[in-house]
């Protein structure tokens, strides 16, 4: 069977909200509702999502902070506003930002599901979760176990190396900020978490180091990149 398209709908409206995500889930689609962009952006971190659509007005954080945040961790993950405006430069901020679509209050249900499933059509190919088994260069990686095997061995990762290396490998070939990654997995982007991010990524190094074409890269003063050579 296959598996269903997973949502995260942040929208402040309580009503609207619970009306979009009935109607979304009717439509065979598994969705989360957040009441404001902070509540959001930590479900969006603590889960896989293949599809995000984003209030833009909200309490906490917007729309427009919570999508800059989510690309600085996630370059691919389709992005769709909805919002109450209708201005021009809204829509091109938020085109500027990664978004792939927007929809204007008030919409129609049937435009937004049409909506979506064009943009999933597009994003496809590029959208792999990466929630199933997976390599990294040699190495298999299976996230939801927190596994990477090489041959015969099998490492246990903790937590954190985990998440760490799931952003990674989303963005495997591209800049990972360092700052958004320790929001994101750390919830502050102090000092203190920052030294203990990079024990982190040198514990990965040291479990990814069985494959020579792996290699995680420092970039001055941006973060880190995930490199497999071929």
């Amino acid at each position: 069977m296959e598996n269903k398209v997973s949502i995260l709908l942040a929208e402040d409206d309580p009503n609207l909200g619970h009306l979009v995500m009935t109607f979304l889930k009717s439509k065979g689609f598994d969705v989360t509702l957040a009441q404001n962009g902070k509540t959001a952006f930590e479900k969006f971190n603590a889960g896989q999502f293949d599809f995000c659509v984003l209030d833009v007005m909200m309490p906490e954080m917007d729309g427009f902070t919570l999508a800059r945040e989510i690309r600085e961790i996630d370059k691919k993950t389709p992005i769709l506003f909805l919002t109450a405006k209708s201005m021009k430069e809204d829509k091109l901020e938020g085109f500027e930002i990664g978004a792939d679509d927007y929809l204007t209050k008030p919409f129609a249900m049937e435009e937004l599901i049409a909506r979506i499933n064009a943009i999933l059509r597009r994003t496809e190919p590029k959208n792999n979760s990466v929630d199933e088994e997976q390599f990294i260069g040699s190495i298999k990686y299976e996230p939801e176990l927190r596994l990477l095997h090489m041959g015969s061995d099998v490492t246990k990762l903790t937590t954190k190396e985990n998440q760490l290396l799931n952003l990674l490998v989303k963005n495997k070939n591209e800049i990972l900020d360092r700052n958004a990654t320790l929001r994101a997995i750390w919830g502050d982007d102090n000092y203190f978490n920052g030294r203990s991010m990079d024990v982190y990524i040198a514990k990965l190094r040291k479990h990814l180091k069985a494959d020579p074409a792996i290699e995680i890269m420092n970039v001055h003063g941006k973060g880190f990149k995930l490199i497999v050579k071929d």
